[in-house]
């Protein structure tokens, strides 16, 4: 598909004047009445039908949910562009100056040139070289090297996303084992000390009916050894994104397929 970038340009510009009239004195008063933490509950789930759409290889799905995605994007930087914080040109320029110096084996002069130049050019010949810049370059150029390996992963990330992002940081710095076997080793032991703490639990109640953290049926006993049953839960969890990540699997994805599926198969 050849697509003409003036095309292109006049298309971004017609979506950014909508958002700026839905959001002028004549504009809609839903779209008036939003702030950007307003907006990030939208904004998360038309990314994750995005993300639906693209699982479902349904093009026509995507055309449509990348463009929602885009609408939510422009709308919050609007906003802040009405608060003076910054433009939405400001944020685009800012986006592409990082591509461009993260990605001197395309750009070696901080200039975007074409397709050809660049591919003569380019001196990072593999995924785990550019991978390496690129983490260089952030730590070095760009002096976003932390106290800490896990300090560029979110602490609002939904737990299981974080767990494999930050299972990633620490593979590359070597604080995690590179050994399938081994892991799916850790995963075996994490799953027998579930079994052995849901015992506990088991054993620790009073009646078949007893409920752990409540003020009629539980016990200060019940209560740690269903936290303790909990944090076991947990580490096997952990462990199992850990296998998935050696398997080349996102976990992600792989839960977000395996829910679908259950709907399907459950309303069939």
């Amino acid at each position: 598909m050849v697509v003409d970038p003036a095309e292109v340009e006049s298309a971004f510009f017609r979506l950014y004047e909508i958002v700026r009239i839905l959001r002028s004195e004549q504009g809609c008063p839903w779209d008036k009445n939003q702030t950007p933490l307003a907006m990030r509950r939208s904004l998360i789930e038309e990314c994750f039908e995005a993300v639906d759409a693209i699982t479902s290889d349904d093009s026509t799905h995507v055309c449509e949910e990348l463009g929602d995605v885009l609408f939510n994007v422009l709308m919050i930087a609007y906003m802040y562009e009405e608060a003076g914080d910054f433009s939405l040109s400001q944020s685009l320029q800012d986006i592409s100056d990082k591509l461009v110096r993260r990605h001197p084996h395309v750009f070696p002069q901080g200039e975007v040139t074409s397709d050809s130049e660049a591919a003569a050019r380019t001196k990072a010949h593999t995924t785990e070289q550019v991978i390496a810049q690129w983490d260089s370059i952030k730590e070095n150029v760009e002096g976003r090297k932390g106290a800490s390996v896990f300090d560029s992963v979110p602490q609002g990330f939904p737990p299981l996303l974080r767990a494999y992002k930050l299972l990633k940081k620490a593979a590359k710095k070597g604080l995690v084992t590179h050994d399938r076997n081994a892991s799916r080793a850790t995963l075996s032991d994490a799953l027998k000390t579930v079994d052995d703490a849901a015992l506990s639990v088991a054993a620790t109640k009073s009646t078949s009916s007893s409920e752990p953290f409540t003020v009629r049926d539980s016990s200060s006993a019940l209560d740690k050894a269903q936290l303790d049953l909990e944090e076991k839960v947990g580490d096997a969890l952990f462990a199992l994104v850990d296998y998935a990540r050696l398997l080349g699997v996102d976990p992600v994805v792989a839960l977000d397929r395996a829910n679908r599926t259950f709907c399907y198969r459950a309303c069939s």
